[in-house]
């Protein structure tokens, strides 16, 4: 039987003060099967960080983002951001993100949130490229309601409709369908092997096999029996386990299904 291939769809092994040698975490994570890793961006210099690390890796991409956390930084910055936008050519630069709306913490005004994500969507518009959204709401809100984070989000994104992927999703299936009517992709991560959220578990359960991505978002989200230590990449492998056994599919099935669909949605069978 051919060897198992996974990718992990969004990482930060890129980032300076990441706790593991990058390169280290890059080999480790090639003898686990993981043979592609996209480096996402959230500021303008681990973008760039992400983007330098690509070209000097095979099956390493990279995707270059201001997170919403740091919209503060960059609403009046114009020479910050016409920087990040011609980051968006360079070679394996594969998607825009981690880019979208946090109402969970509001380290950003909601309004500054607003306009960058408007921003990067145009940049990825003109670029033709996918998009890695980061959406987090506040405790106890209502998915359906005005005040929630979605329905924001939503207002925002169906001006542009671009394909692209819920990172760390975490949420029911309320907003599960609202992400499947909208044909883009779901990211799950760690989260899933220690949550004690039931609906967040239904919800894993019923994301459809081709709408489905691995992640690990390393450094973070460690998943268990590894809680504890830095997560690597090579920890999709551990969350694509978990959910072989949670959806009660063949791990081999997993893996073929979410690979073939990043490979589709960030197009990495034609760049190096």
């Amino acid at each position: 039987m051919a060897a198992l291939e996974f990718v992990d769809t969004h990482c930060h092994i890129q980032i300076s003060d990441y706790e593991v040698d990058p390169v280290e975490a890059l080999k480790a994570a090639q003898d686990a099967g993981v043979t592609r890793m996209l480096c996402v961006g959230c500021t303008l210099e681990d973008s760039k960080q992400a983007i330098a690390f690509a070209a000097q890796h095979d099956g390493v991409w990279a995707t270059i983002g201001l997170h919403p956390h740091e919209a503060k930084e960059y609403i009046e910055n114009d020479v910050a951001r016409q920087e990040f936008h011609a980051l968006a050519s360079k070679l394996k630069v594969v998607a825009i993100g981690e880019i979208g709306l946090d109402y969970y913490y509001n380290h950003s005004d909601r309004t500054e949130q607003k306009e960058m994500l408007r921003f990067q969507l145009t940049i990825a518009q003109e670029h033709n490229l996918p998009v890695i959204f980061h959406v987090r709401d506040g405790k106890g809100v209502d998915p359906l309601s005005k005040t929630s984070v979605w329905h924001d989000f939503w207002e925002i994104y169906d001006e542009f409709k671009l394909p692209g992927v819920i990172h760390s999703f975490s949420a029911s299936t309320i907003e599960l369908e609202q992400i499947l009517a909208r044909g883009l992709f779901v990211g799950l991560n760690g989260i899933m092997t220690f949550t004690r959220d039931e609906a967040q578990l239904d919800a894993a359960r019923a994301v459809p096999l081709d709408r489905l991505l691995l992640e690990t978002d390393a450094p973070y989200l460690t998943p268990t029996p590894y809680r504890g230590t830095i997560c690597q990449p090579k920890h999709v492998v551990t969350t694509a386990e978990f959910l072989s056994t949670l959806r009660d599919i063949p791990l081999e099935t997993l893996a073929r299904a979410t690979t073939l669909s990043a490979i589709k949605l960030f197009n990495l069978s034609k760049t190096l």
